[in-house]
């Protein structure tokens, strides 16, 4: 077993070594659907500079090539509450390579009004595309023959109009949709404005990315050696193992909890078991819906299946805090209510904590379907829903560990019998509250 583990480093440094492809996962994220709108207010008119870069998922469910017009009338502008007819001038549409042999795609279009900007005027816009879409929204604006005063947009893109991201973009990603800017008559472009500051990428958000991209790209690459797979299937591994340990995952804690409330080490690994189905399954399933319908924002569906997860942790607190009143009025006869509410309370939480699929595995999936190695593609899904399910047993398996020690100290017995009856409670009350935090962020990113 510890030869198999010593692998898992070598297999990360051979990743490296391996010469690159050129796939890559797409900076704002697989789901993403990335939008720049740089206007340039002149004393007779406007110009609007309008980029949309498509990620991998959001670019394969496109059925045509997208338009202008759409996001022409998506942008809204007004002088002194008067709206501006926008006139579409040059257009372009291109595709680039993606994650794991998928590809992108940048719709960049030219927009040009009339208006009378000579004098002291309230310029408003706001840009509603795709606006249920995950992903980086910028605006800059600059003045050529008048001036922008107390400007809150920054006069130049920090993305280079989406070309470059940080590593960890969608993490401090612009959400700029409206804006207000006040023009007088002047030359230069602002009397005081928003300075453009780009996010500074820390060590560990490079290093995950990297690994992210290698994994992509050998599952997308043009040549499938046994090599090359053993190597994706390790990283996949790798990377589960990492996705179920970021901050913010509050279900490896309620999986340690779970098992370890119970004192055995067989409850950590049915958790870990339950994970790693629910994941894969759930992978499986929102693959084949965005591969089928062009209309499904995937970070929505994400958004949904979240808040189900914080339901189920929810529904497990209170499970918890009834089966614990009722052992404590009837001692009698109910052993086995007891053990079957504990297990179905152990299930719950494995649901939850692999109900929202990653964005990565999902792209693998959809890759390998696309070039015919849709066995390969669920290999991998699998492997990583097993690095998930790694980090959550071996946190169970701590927990019980912990316990077990601590049973064996020395305690006084009223302290013994007051920690006995308020600690199911105690743990009830903490899986609820974070169920309805899972929840609450979920529901923030849908609604």
């Amino acid at each position: 077993m510890t030869r198999w583990l010593l692998l898992i480093p070598a297999a990360v440094v051979a990743l490296f070594a391996l010469p690159s492809t050129p796939a890559s996962a797409h900076p704002a994220g697989s789901l993403s659907v990335n939008q720049y709108v740089g206007l340039t207010l002149r004393p007779d008119r406007v110009e609007v500079t309008a980029v949309v870069d498509f990620a991998e998922v959001p670019t394969l469910q496109q059925k045509e090539p997208p338009a202008c017009a759409p996001l022409a009338s998506s942008i809204v502008l007004t002088v002194d509450g008067q709206r501006l007819a926008w006139t579409v001038g040059t257009s372009g549409f291109a595709y680039a390579g993606g994650a794991a042999g998928l590809r992108t795609s940048r719709l960049t279009c030219a927009l040009s009004a009339s208006a009378q900007l000579g004098r002291d005027v309230e310029v408003t816009v706001a840009n509603s595309y795709a606006a249920d879409r995950v992903g980086w929204r910028e605006m800059t604006a600059v003045g050529e023959g008048v001036r922008l005063v107390d400007s809150p947009l920054p006069t130049t893109s920090v993305s280079d109009e989406l070309r470059t991201y940080p590593a960890d973009p969608l993490a401090s990603a612009p959400d700029v949709r409206s804006a207000t800017l006040k023009v007088v008559p002047g030359d230069g472009t602002a009397e005081s404005g928003a300075a453009a500051e780009r996010p500074d990428d820390g060590l560990l958000a490079r290093w995950a990315a990297a690994l992210e991209r290698r994994f992509q790209e050998l599952a997308g690459g043009p040549r499938l050696t046994p090599a090359v797979g053993l190597l994706a299937v390790l990283l996949a591994l790798v990377l589960g193992a990492g996705h179920a340990a970021l901050p913010g995952h509050g279900k490896t804690v309620l999986a340690a909890y779970a098992a370890a409330e119970r004192r055995r080490i067989r409850d950590a690994l049915t958790v870990g078991a339950t994970v790693t189905l629910t994941h894969t399954g759930g992978v499986l399933i929102v693959g084949l819906l965005l591969s089928t319908s062009s209309a499904l924002a995937g970070e929505r569906l994400l958004g949904y299946l979240g808040i189900v997860s914080g339901a189920v942790v929810v529904a497990v607190g209170a499970g918890m805090i009834v089966g614990a009143r009722r052992h404590r009025h009837h001692h009698h006869g109910h052993g086995h209510h007891h053990h079957h509410h504990g297990r179905l309370g152990l299930a719950g939480i494995g649901i939850a904590g692999g109900l929202v699929p990653s964005p990565s595995a999902i792209v693998v999936l959809l890759a390998a379907i696309g070039l015919g190695r849709t066995w390969f593609g669920v290999l991998l899904v699998l492997a990583y829903g097993i690095g998930m399910a790694g980090t959550l047993t071996a946190a169970g398996i701590a927990l019980v560990a912990l316990h077990r020690r601590l049973g064996r100290m020395p305690t006084p017995p009223r302290l013994t019998r007051r920690l006995s009856r308020a600690a199911p409670a105690g743990t009830a009350a903490l899986v609820m509250v974070v169920g309805v935090g899972v929840a609450a962020r979920a529901a923030a990113g849908v609604f």
